[in-house]
């Protein structure tokens, strides 16, 4: 059994004559519980939510701050290389795009991790476009090798892999892995998927839990809101984090919700993601999961980053690029538009004028190895 099984269970819901159901009562019964359900869930992304944002941002913070405390990990991704099979039609690295590919060798690898770690950073996100071809996993191996020179902490954002492969990774030292289904109502997706292996809805869905099964210390995952209701794909995120965490305790699961950001093409999300409803996917994932790390990236405005700091997130993104090599040249093509720029020790500041806990580094993946 894999996700898979419960989401064609969960997509039997008739979501948009359900949400209209909800009432202030509902709500308020929600907030009010320790450990909250699936009808909980659905109360808290309804309309009716909408109207107690204040009510559920102070509980958030009281979960937040019982199980993390003030501190907020800092992170930077590295793109290595945008070359890609995909045909996706909201993504900059997609094949339909005709645009100067680049793959980075090992010595401009480690001339771009030299520049991220002299920020202080030792959390690092390594990705790749979607291409077996020009980055498989060999090369990806051969980048973690340069890297656990600079960081204590490497995570991958690839294409999806076998479970052999993820274990070959975390052997190699990777601990994280992030993988976005992007969108989760299955329609959609084979609309927004025109061709190429991320066509393959399920083995996408089912590789979070491969990754679980190969040994990673934590995998992220989310939808790209925007791409269909956003109250829908909320749901069934925070569906897939929970059955993740319940089958797969020692794994640290978390969840990004990163709204569609501007990109070489032009795409128009179906779902506009306000504000206020990005406040409100936060906090129903906080108060439905307690001990899920929220990681909130730089496609959001700096000013509401600072203020969603507050209301659940665990992690934040700091000193950004989203071309290959961008940290140490320029002139690439960036997958997507970021919203706040600032560098780390901008992000560091804010984070201590904020009453908050900076952290460079909580985990030590060179540690981990000495005890096997």
């Amino acid at each position: 059994m894999s996700f898979y099984e419960s989401l064609m269970i969960l997509e039997r819901i008739p979501f948009k004559e359900l949400w209209q159901k909800y009432t202030r009562e509902d709500v308020m019964r929600a907030l009010a519980k320790e450990k909250l359900d699936k009808e909980d869930l659905l109360a808290l992304l309804s309309p009716a939510a909408g109207q107690h944002l204040e009510e559920m941002a102070r509980k958030a913070q009281r979960i937040t701050r019982s199980h993390f405390g003030h501190a907020v990990q800092l992170f930077t991704p590295m793109y290595v290389a945008d070359y890609c099979v995909n045909h996706c039609t909201y993504c900059s690295f997609s094949a339909i795009h005709d645009f100067p590919r680049k793959k980075l060798t090992l010595e401009e690898v480690e001339a771009e991790a030299a520049a991220i770690a002299s920020t202080g950073l030792r959390h690092i996100l390594l990705l790749t476009g979607e291409s077996r071809k020009d980055s498989p996993v060999g090369y990806v191996k051969d980048c973690v090798k340069v890297l656990r020179k600079y960081f204590s902490s490497i995570s991958i954002e690839v294409n999806p892999l076998s479970m052999e492969e993820y274990k070959e990774l975390a052997d190699a030292g990777v601990d994280g892995l992030t993988l976005f289904q992007e969108v989760y109502h299955q329609e959609t997706y084979s609309k927004l998927h025109v061709k190429g292996p991320k066509r393959n809805f399920r083995a996408r869905l089912d590789a979070p839990e491969r990754g679980c099964q190969a040994g990673f210390r934590s995998v992220n995952i989310g939808a790209l809101l925007g791409l269909y209701d956003w109250r829908q794909e909320a749901f069934m995120t925070a569906m897939h984090a929970s059955y993740l965490q319940d089958r797969y305790p020692g794994c640290e699961i978390s969840l990004s919700p990163p709204r569609f950001r501007p990109y070489l093409g032009s795409f128009n999300p179906e779902s506009d993601v306000t504000d206020r409803a990005l406040v409100q996917i936060i906090l129903a994932y906080r108060l439905f999961l307690p001990r899920s790390g929220i990681t909130l990236s730089t496609r959001e405005p700096a000013e509401l980053r600072d203020r969603l700091v507050h209301l659940g997130v665990t992690k934040m993104s700091a000193g950004v690029s989203t071309e290959v090599g961008g940290h140490t040249s320029d002139g690439g093509t960036p997958q997507f538009e970021i919203s706040d720029s600032r560098s780390v020790p901008e992000i560091r500041d804010m984070l201590y004028s904020s009453g908050l806990q900076p952290v460079f580094k909580d985990w030590d993946i060179l540690a981990e190895s000495s005890m096997r």
